[in-house]
This record gives structure tokens, sequence and C-alpha cells, in this order.
């Protein structure tokens, strides 16, 4: 249902500062290949991921289907992949949905799962922060867990965790040299002294902001969220329901101290065909019209950050990682909204589908440690934004590297050198070449500053086809220009060495 038109697609509105682009992700699948199992945020004890349809698609908890189909939080190649797509749309972060660290239900899981993905972040030079879930003290309160005189105590610890293992790292999003505590709620802590009580403890409180409404004094300020409450489960949110709202929440802004402001590209939950409630409506993203107004509207109002609702809830549908859907439509929004504030970012559409491919490429040589050695230089190239060597290397190790010459003809009428095969290689490569006529023939190796690293063939050639191996078991992991000349004629091809 698309009943809106919020401003020409692709046009944003001048930006007044440089505010951080922060991806709400949530930390919590579970596959059996990665931890034995189906978790329940791909299942909701209703759908198997075991039944596959025609086009082996898994049956999943979502109206979406993810590129990589359903994954587990602590892949690794998942979260590279993850990490470096953000890297490249121009995302500076994440806020993690966080369920504290104790050993009930998922939560603890899903706290190891927040450090693997804390740990990926770091090494791309993103930041990260978290969004508490205080309803997990009613959980284990209700289901005999935790005694509810033990409540605050508690949640004194969950803040000693925070400060000891993320509040103080380089990477932890801060304001004003403050960490950032973001609270999906409150709902089980309601007012400003049990948060005050929390915090007591730390070296400095941090700058805490509350859902919809600031939560004074204890909270600086708050972050919006899709109002589907305000509508039936069986509606469409409308027009006027997402500016009120909207309109509402920024005016109340201009009195808080700090602002994050709130994009998400549309609502669509799974509750209802799952079971688990009657769902909460829809919210039609309109092939991105939702994603851009609420990304404009966000910058209006010249927030601290914008918080993008989400990177990866599949059970509500408002996700902006790739899927099936939509593609990289949203990530490709977002990149133009990035370049539209900050003219140092210049990284483009097509760079996007990079990290597909290297997430491929990793699971197809899971137990190639030359080749992953590779795809982690890979990795550092992408991080430093050298987009154009990170993207020859892995064409070459997808065997797409261009082949010189001409090998359509099973004769060539003309000098021709095909590309090296393996290609990428370990000890030894093969390369072919074809002399339409007698040639003095020279092959030599040069590295990538274009040094010369070795003579390897130099004779005279009769006309014909012909071969040479190259034995490189010597020279480390790189990529290497392999020069043919014969006769006036030179050809350069380039290819890589992994040990």
């Amino acid at each position: 249902m698309l009943f809106l038109v919020f401003l020409t697609p692709g046009k944003y509105i001048p930006a007044q500062n440089n505010p951080a682009l922060l991806a709400h992700y949530m930390p919590w699948y579970q596959t059996p290949e990665n931890s034995g199992y189906w978790g329940w945020h791909w299942t909701m004890d209703h759908f198997d991921p075991e039944k596959t349809d025609k086009n082996g698609r898994r049956e999943i908890a979502s109206h979406f289907y993810p590129l990589t189909g359903p994954y587990d939080s602590q892949d690794p190649s998942i979260l590279e992949y993850h990490v470096l797509l953000m890297k490249i749309a121009g995302i500076d972060g994440v806020l993690v949905d966080w369920y504290g660290m104790e050993d009930f239900w998922d939560y603890g899981i899903l706290n190891e799962s927040t450090q693997a993905l804390f740990e990926t972040v770091g090494k791309a030079n993103l930041k990260f922060a978290v969004v508490y879930e205080d309803q997990t003290v009613k959980h284990m309160i209700d289901n005999n867990y935790l005694p509810q005189e033990q409540a605050l105590a508690h949640g004194q610890q969950e803040m000693s965790y925070l400060e000891e293992h993320w509040f103080t790292e380089d990477a932890y999003y801060t304001i004003d040299n403050r960490p950032v505590l973001l609270n999906f709620g409150p709902q089980f802590f309601l007012n400003s002294n049990d948060w005050e009580t929390l915090f007591a403890g730390l070296p400095a409180a941090p700058v805490f902001f509350t859902e919809n409404t600031r939560l004074a004094p204890v909270a600086s300020g708050a972050y919006p969220w899709p109002p589907m409450w305000m509508i039936a489960s069986d509606a469409y949110l409308s027009q006027n329901d997402l500016s009120g709202y909207l309109n509402y929440f920024y005016q109340d802004a201009k009195t808080w101290d700090y602002l994050i402001a709130g994009a998400f590209p549309g609502f669509m939950d799974i509750y209802k065909e799952a079971g688990v409630s009657e769902g909460y409506g829809i919210l039609d993203a309109g092939e991105g019209e939702i994603l851009q107004y609420t990304l404009n509207k966000s910058l209006e109002n010249n927030p601290a950050a914008i918080q993008l609702v989400t990177w990866n809830d599949y059970g509500e549908g408002t996700m902006i990682e790739p899927a099936l859907e939509y593609g990289y439509h949203y990530l490709e929004i977002i990149q133009d909204f990035k370049a539209n504030f900050d003219p140092d970012f210049v990284l483009n559409h097509d760079n996007l589908r990079l990290p597909f491919r290297i997430w491929e490429l990793r699971n197809e040589n899971k137990n190639d440690p030359g080749l992953n050695a590779i795809l982690d230089l890979v990795f550092n190239l992408i991080i430093s934004e050298d987009l154009e060597r990170a993207t020859f290397i892995v064409d070459s190790l997808a065997g797409t590297a261009h082949t010189a010459g001409d090998d359509s003809q099973e004769i060539p009428a003309h000098f021709t050198v095909k590309q090296n095969y393996p290609n990428p290689f370990n000890a030894s490569t093969k390369l072919e070449y074809h002399l339409s006529q007698a040639a003095a023939v020279s092959i030599s190796a040069c590295n990538l500053q274009g040094q010369l690293t070795e003579m390897l063939f130099n004779a005279h050639r009769e006309a014909g086809t012909h071969s040479f191996i190259w034995h490189a078991d010597a020279l480390s992991s790189g990529i290497y220009f392999l020069r043919i000349g014969a006769g006036n004629e030179v050809v350069i091809i380039k290819c890589l060495k992994v040990n």
C-alpha cells in the first residue's frame, strides 16, 4: 500500500551538522551450523527453517529474507559482512539491543554475541553503544530467577558490567566524553530515582536516553521509534499519524540537552502469523519513501546522532540490511544521505556489493588459511577505503580477473596470453600463450609497486601454443604482475599468490 510521497526520491535537506549514523542491531540469531540449533527469532516456535521452498529458501519467522539466508549472530563471516556493509554505506556504528549478562533464557548467549559484534565493530573503526532492555528484570522476577527485592541491586550489577567491559573502550560511542546509554522503555525501572540508583556506583553517569519520552531528570533526552501503538493490529499507519507523532516528538526535544533522532524504512511484523500476538499493524515502506522522509526529519532537528531502526529485526520487518525483497535499496538511500552532509564520503552503490562476495568466498573456502589471510587483507583495504585494490583482489579470488588477449579461438591468429591458472595460486601456476610467428619470448614477474621480482624465462620459441609453469614457492602472498614479451609485443597480466 503506497500512501504518501514526502519528497522527490534522492533529495535531502541541507545539513546543519554531521550527526553520527548508528544502526540499531539485534544480536539474537542462532543456526545449527554455528550454535547447534535454530534460535527462537528464526522460528518463534512456529516456523521450521529446515523446510525449504522450490528456490531453496528456508521457512523463517519473517516476511523478508536476508541475502545470506538465515544466519548466526556469532558467525565471524556474517559479522564481517555486516560491518563492511555499514562502513561502505556510511554508517558510523551500532546500537546493540542488550538483555544483560545473566544466564537466563538466551540472555547469556546474546551477551556473547554482543561481545563478538563489538570486537568486529572495533576492527572496522566503527563505534558501538548499548540499548538496555530493562524488561529483562521483570521476566527474571516473574520466572522466579530473581527476587523482587534484589531488582535494584541486579540493575546496579548490569551497569557495573557495562562500565567494566565496554564504557571505557575507545570504540564506545560518547557525547561530551561520557558513554551513551539508551533504554528500550523504561519497562521495569519506571521512575527517575531508580535509574539514579542504578548509576550511583559508576565513576560518572552515562548520557541517558529513553524511548519516545524523556524520563526527567535522569535522562538527557529521548529517541523515537515507529509508533505502531497508535493503530489497531490490522491497520496501516497513516501519513497523518506518522507525521503527527514525529512533529510532537521533535517539538518536545527542543527543551532537551541532547537528541538521538530516528529513521526507519517501515514496519511489517510476523507476530500474528507466528501466533506470538495479534501484531502491530503495518507502516508501508513506500519503496524507500519512509526512510527518506524520516532521515530528513531527523536532520531538520540537529541531533547528536540518528538511530537507524533497525539493522536486522526480521521479526518486525524494520531491517535496512540487504534482503531479497528490496536488495541494497535502503543502504543506497543511506549512502546518498551521508554524502549530502559529508563531502569526504565518496563510496558508491557498486561498492555495496563487495561484502557479499567476500562472505561467499569465506564460506566456500573455510579450510583454506592462505585464501582467508588474503581476505583479511581485503577487509583492511575496505576499512581504509581502498576499494579499487580490494575489488581487484576479490575479482582475482573469484576467478573473474581480466584475461589478457583473445582466447575465443582455438588457434589464435596473433600473439595472445591466457590468464594464469590456477589464479589465485599457492606454490605454482601455469601460463599459456600463443605465437602467430616465431619470436624471442621473455617472461618476468613484478610486485605491486612495479619492481622486478624475478626474470622467469628468456628464449626463442617457434610459432604455436606454449606453456610455462611459474614456481613461486619462496614468494610471499600478494598481487604480482607477469610481463610476457614476444618480439615487439608485450602483454601484462595480474595474478594473486596466497600462501
